[in-house]
């Protein structure tokens, strides 16, 4: 994003610096010369808006990619726990069972 923002902010520099220098040394007559700034101005206009496009579909593709890897983790994470859930149960069933037995022989004593 930092890449994109220094390309934007050359890009309008340069523009501001070309139209500043053209209209200078500028050999052509003032409505020519405006004619020219008009053109350059809606060209740099139309690039800038197809950059920001470009840059708007890289961000949702981002996002996007974002989003199906934390889905992803999610879904490990939740199947880990539940295999960890299964195994917990499984441990308390068999201490319930030792505690079960002891249980019986107390109440034979």
């Amino acid at each position: 994003m930092s890449n994109s923002g220094n390309t934007f902010l050359g890009i309008l520099a340069g523009t501001a610096i070309g139209a500043a220098l053209g209209i200078l040394f500028a050999p052509d007559k003032g409505v020519n010369t405006r004619k020219r700034l008009a053109d350059e101005a809606q060209a740099t206009k139309d690039h800038l808006a197809r950059e920001a496009s470009s840059l708007k579909h890289q961000i949702a593709d981002t996002v996007s990619n974002q989003k199906e890897t934390l889905d992803t983790k999610i879904e490990s994470l939740v199947s880990d726990a539940s295999y960890k859930a299964d195994d917990v149960i499984t441990s308390l069933e068999k201490k319930l069972s030792e505690l079960k037995a002891k249980n019986k022989k107390l109440q034979k004593s």
